[in-house]
């Protein structure tokens, strides 16, 4: 025990403290959503986000002294996000013959879920700051917080939409699929990848390789294409 206290006297005092409050987290909300049944409304990430915000509050440490410690694992989003390349490599002779198909999906689906986003903040007659912030809800979360910018959107809002969408993605999207009668593996991967990004990804590579590869494909090609043609068409058509 006494053992213990040091070393959590010694984690209260660093920078690791907030790193391993966010591997705690994590671990619980995996044993949490074992415990449920691997349920897919029962999504980890959101546990894991809930136990850290709750944790927050009741310790009155600031998000931003949170993060000074935490960052290392944002850092890692880069190599795991990079590393999305491996199981597309395994799956190329696939993704050669469906090309077509995909890009052509993937650009259908990045508009529609732009074209929603503005059409929801409209219909609640929302500030033009939150319109911005909206459109871009569908793109994994470093590549949607500059984009709202260019926007003139609120970055944390849009990070906070992108997370919820990924979350709602993932836990709904594979029964969604069923009740429409998607079976192809290339379709669902290409469905959740454009709509979920990489909440989304993770969830498809947990239940299918195929789904997973493709679905890895759609939320790059869907980031690339958004970041290249959302800022051009905000102009065209708002501005």
């Amino acid at each position: 025990m006494t053992g213990l206290a040091e070393i959590w006297v010694y984690l209260a005092r660093e920078p690791l403290a907030a790193l391993t409050a966010t591997l705690m987290a994590w671990l619980a909300a995996q044993r949490l959503h074992r415990l449920l049944g691997r349920h897919p409304l029962a999504n980890p990430v959101l546990f894991a986000v809930a136990l850290l915000a709750a944790g927050l509050l009741w310790s009155g440490v600031a998000y931003r002294d949170y993060f000074q410690g935490a960052q290392f694992v944002h850092f890692l989003l880069g190599p795991a996000t990079v590393a999305l390349a491996v199981p597309l490599y395994r799956q190329w002779q696939l993704v050669r013959q469906s090309a077509l198909a995909a890009a052509a999906s993937v650009v259908l689906g990045g508009v529609f879920a732009a074209a929603s986003g503005v059409a929801l903040a409209w219909m609640l007659d929302a500030a033009p700051e939150v319109t911005a912030s909206l459109a871009p809800r569908s793109v994994t979360t470093p590549v949607a917080m500059g984009i709202a910018e260019q926007l003139g959107g609120l970055p944390s809002l849009t990070a906070a939409v992108v997370i919820l969408s990924g979350i709602v993605g993932a836990a709904l999207g594979p029964a969604v699929l069923d009740m429409v009668g998607v079976k192809d593996w290339r379709a669902r991967g290409l469905a959740i990848g454009t709509a979920a990004h990489g909440i989304g990804t993770a969830r498809a590579l947990g239940v299918n390789a195929t789904a997973g590869a493709f679905s890895g494909l759609a939320m790059g090609l869907n980031a690339l294409a958004t970041a290249l043609f959302l800022p051009l068409l905000w102009r065209l058509v708002i501005g």
